[in-house]
């Protein structure tokens, strides 16, 4: 072998090489965006998954999610707010005994309502939820079940039991919101 051929060949590895690490570079940051994704959006990054069709799609809408909620200002509730609040709450609660679907009707608005005292825009359940997802996703689950379950309520559907989980899910869901664990 000659000098250039023995060149040509070193060049050809060293290409493949290169190539070879940057396939391994985009793999390992392509596993670590999934990894911090499924780590901040816990269960919703399944279901986003199995909504879109694809992790690749899946991980774009979050990514988009992410971007569209830091441009909001979210805030806490000041003390004044979270007492406001608090109190609705405890007299929604208090009025299940006696109109259990009302009650959870009333609940579902309330809070929808503290979410937009906290800056969350006041769009459509599913895009509030979404974009919910971004902050809290703990609770979104509780949050898409409670509200399934209410939506159902005004149509005549569900059980009191079903009304009453729905209830201790709004209380999980408020508290989180309201920051009520802090007062």
């Amino acid at each position: 072998m000659d000098n250039s051929t023995i060149a040509l060949v070193s060049t050809i590895g060293l290409v493949i090489s290169l190539v070879a690490l940057a396939g391994v570079v985009f793999l390992f940051i392509a596993h670590q965006k999934t990894r911090t994704l499924k780590s901040r959006f816990g269960s919703e990054y399944e279901r986003a998954v199995e909504k879109e069709g694809s992790v690749r799609r899946a991980e774009t809408v979050l990514d988009e999610r992410k971007k569209r909620v830091a441009k909001y200002q979210i805030r806490s509730l000041t003390r004044e707010e979270r007492d406001y609040y608090t109190n609705e709450w405890r007299s929604v609660q208090g009025r299940f005994v006696d109109d259990p679907k009302a009650t959870v009707s009333r609940a579902d608005g309330l809070v929808r309502q503290a979410l937009g005292a906290r800056g969350y825009p006041m769009n459509d359940f599913e895009a509030q939820a979404a974009d919910l997802s971004v902050d809290h996703p703990g609770f979104l689950g509780e949050y898409r079940i409670a509200h399934e379950i209410a939506m159902r309520s005004e149509r005549g559907q569900g059980t009191t039991e079903d009304l009453r989980l729905a209830m201790q899910y709004y209380r999980n869901i408020f508290e989180e919101i309201a920051d009520t664990r802090a007062a």
